[in-house]
């Protein structure tokens, strides 16, 4: 049987827990599970100035690409130094966004080279690219683990996906025949920006996978790892 015991960050040092656990979330609001929150640049600078506790990423997301510069790549490489910061994300490509596809690449490439620097998993945002990000991940043949958030795509895509060596994150809404195909080793669980408890949405999947929550285990690989860093 697989133990459902994972870390949690508190004062400085990682504590066993055996809650479910949100790996991206903008959801600012206090639960009772282990939860990483996504930051925007803005509440990064408040909160890495702070004393606040609790499990973060922080990057660029390819719709604000065309904001990158030296200035704001090194304030995320700086907040990398922080044990609070878990992973680099959400970053990636989208093709739907008005920013051009190079620039949104070279962003992210920037983001996967500190990913690999500073051993800290990425957060993948994925839109109509897919091709793309798979020939990318190809080419630089990464060490660290990336999760592609909120997977909503058809099995044939998820199949590609984890084939190319991806994780899959699932949230509220999603292709329950993708869910059935990704191991449990590669599958997340997440809220996004949804108001529905990450305990529903780890009964609706265990449902699906025809399991119990408790074995739904890839976020407490993902925090096993984060204690080491």
């Amino acid at each position: 049987m697989f133990s459902t015991e994972i870390f949690i960050f508190v004062d400085n040092r990682f504590i066993f827990s055996t809650m479910f656990v949100d790996i991206h979330t903008h959801n600012s609001f206090t639960t009772d599970v282990p939860a990483v929150r996504n930051l925007t640049f803005q509440e990064a600078e408040i909160l890495f100035s702070s004393n606040e506790k609790g499990l973060f990423s922080v990057g660029i997301h390819p719709w604000h690409a065309d904001l990158f510069s030296a200035t704001l790549f090194a304030k995320l490489k700086h907040w990398t130094k922080s044990k609070r910061l878990v992973a680099i994300g959400e970053c990636g490509l989208d093709k739907h966004c008005n920013i051009p596809l190079d620039v949104q690449q070279y962003a992210f490439e920037q983001q996967i080279a500190l990913s690999e620097q500073t051993e800290k998993p990425l957060i993948i945002h994925c839109v109509g690219c897919f091709n793309e990000l798979f020939e990318i991940k190809k080419k630089i043949n990464p060490r660290q683990l990336w999760i592609i958030h909120g997977f909503r795509a058809k099995p044939q895509l998820a199949m590609q996906a984890l084939k190319a060596g991806c994780a899959l994150s699932f949230g509220e809404h999603f292709n329950e025949e993708s869910v059935r195909l990704t191991p449990l080793e590669k599958l997340y669980v997440e809220t996004d920006e949804s108001q529905t408890p990450i305990s529903e949405i780890y009964r609706h999947i265990a449902q699906i996978k025809s399991t119990d929550p408790d074995f739904l285990i890839a976020g407490e690989h993902f925090f096993s790892a984060v204690s080491t860093l």
